[in-house]
């Protein structure tokens, strides 16, 4: 389990968990769970277009998953959010549904974006993980606090001259990048449960913010850590842990709230 080929996959996994719950304490607070759940799956057929035009994969999943962020922001001032959401997700779909249709070796790849393949990460993806990490983080810190503001008090935040409509597109492309490299370890259908799951728990535990993203960030990392030990020793896909580990943390933080809080 902690032999050398495994070395990119502890590595990466820590990466993408910890971005996953820093970026997954807004997306809690701010309601954008639909979109933490639209924008993989709007975006692993990038990496069918990629693979179509000879590209890395992770350059497709960014280009998609910026289109999604598009599509959502622009749609968005027409249409509820969670219609907007809809309408570009079945889009992005349809254009996936294509590209794979022109791909008859394929199948493997899809299953492994759609349900994650950890343990099958090479070397050449930790650099590009990591710087996306760093950005993701650094972008997170740096709007830490327009980001809380217009999730909390959206009026008082238009009063100090904070465009809420920049700031949600701000975070979209944040959540955007974040949901394109942890395709590759929890797969599109789980993702979001990975931001979901341990931001939820966390912020039954504190009502700090600083705090309750650090819990996030925490509990995420212990997540994946426990589902890439449980797959390696039983065979189970780690996405299907992933999953079931984020409903186990939220009803544990469900309890503490209601008993122990």
């Amino acid at each position: 389990m902690f032999s050398s080929f495994m070395t990119n996959t502890w590595a990466v996994a820590s990466m993408v968990a910890v971005v996953a719950g820093i970026t997954g304490f807004f997306v809690v607070l701010r309601g954008t769970t639909f979109a933490a759940h639209a924008l993989p799956l709007g975006t692993f057929p990038g990496a069918a277009a990629a693979s179509l035009l000879g590209v890395n994969e992770l350059f497709g999943l960014i280009v998609f998953s910026g289109l999604g962020v598009i599509g959502i922001s622009q749609l968005g001032r027409h249409q509820r959010n969670d219609v907007a959401t809809a309408l570009t997700l079945i889009t992005l779909l349809g254009l996936g549904t294509l590209f794979l249709s022109l791909s008859s070796q394929y199948s493997q790849a899809v299953y492994a974006l759609l349900f994650g393949e950890v343990l099958g990460i090479g070397s050449g993806e930790v650099a590009p993980v990591a710087i996306i990490s760093l950005a993701v983080i650094a972008a997170t810190v740096l709007l830490f606090r327009p980001l809380l503001l217009t999730a909390v008090a959206a009026d008082l935040g238009a009063a100090r001259g904070i465009s809420n409509r920049l700031v949600d597109l701000a975070f979209l492309s944040i959540l955007g990048l974040a949901t394109a490299m942890a395709l590759p370890v929890v797969g599109a259908l789980l993702v979001f449960s990975l931001m979901v799951g341990p931001a939820a728990a966390a912020r039954a535990l504190t009502g700090r913010p600083v705090l309750a993203m650090l819990f996030s960030a925490g509990i995420a990392l212990l997540m994946v850590w426990s589902a890439i030990a449980l797959s390696y020793w039983s065979n189970w896909p780690v996405g299907f842990l992933v999953g079931t580990l984020a409903a186990m943390c939220y009803g544990v933080g469900r309890a503490w709230m209601r008993f122990g809080g």
